[in-house]
C-alpha cells in the first residue's frame, strides 16, 4: 500500500476524513433535498412556459397590472391580467388584495398555474410607495427593454 501515508498521525488523519467525507456529503443533500419544496421561482408573464412553470407547482409571477383588467365578483374573487409588454397572464385570487393595489403598477402574485395556463394566487404583494418596483420585476422590464422608471428614481 505505496499510496498510505508512512507516517501513523497522517494514516490516521486520512481514515477520519475518509470516514466524515461520506457523513458530510449525506448531511448536505439530505437538507438540499429537503429544501427542495421551499424554494419559490419568480418568472414573467413572457418566461412562464409550460416547462418552465408547470401546472400545479409553486411559483412567482410578476409584472405590470394591465390597465382595465381588474374585475370583483361579488364573491370576493377578483380577476386581473399581469402584463410584463410581450405576454399577459390572467390571474385569478380570492382575498383581500393590497392596498396599494391598482392597475398599471408592478405586482407580484405566488401561486399555481392551473391546466388551462391562468394564475391562481394565493398571495399578491404590490409596491409600496411611488418608487419601488419588485426587484426581479424590474430586472425582467430592463432586459426586455421596457423599463421606464420613474422621475427620480434610483432603477431598483
Amino acid at each position: 500500500m505505496s499510496w498510505l501515508p508512512k507516517s501513523p498521525k497522517a494514516r490516521r488523519r486520512l481514515w477520519v476524513v475518509a470516514a466524515v467525507a461520506p457523513v458530510l456529503a449525506l448531511a448536505v443533500s439530505l437538507s438540499l433535498f429537503a429544501m427542495r419544496d421551499s424554494v419559490t421561482f419568480f418568472f414573467s408573464p413572457s418566461e412562464a412556459t409550460p416547462d418552465k412553470a408547470p401546472a400545479g407547482r409553486v411559483v412567482r409571477l410578476g409584472g405590470l397590472v394591465e390597465a382595465g383588467s381588474v374585475v370583483r365578483d361579488g364573491e370576493g374573487q377578483v380577476a386581473f391580467v399581469v402584463t410584463d409588454t410581450v405576454a399577459a397572464t390572467r390571474v385569478i385570487y380570492r382575498g383581500d388584495l393590497p392596498d396599494l393595489f391598482r392597475e398599471g403598477q408592478g405586482v407580484v402574485a405566488q401561486g399555481a398555474f392551473l391546466p388551462d395556463r391562468s394564475f391562481r394566487a394565493t398571495q399578491v404583494l404590490a409596491k409600496h410607495d411611488e418608487n419601488y418596483m419588485p426587484r426581479e420585476v424590474a430586472d425582467s422590464l430592463k432586459a426586455k427593454g421596457e423599463w421606464r422608471p420613474a422621475a427620480g428614481s434610483s432603477g431598483s
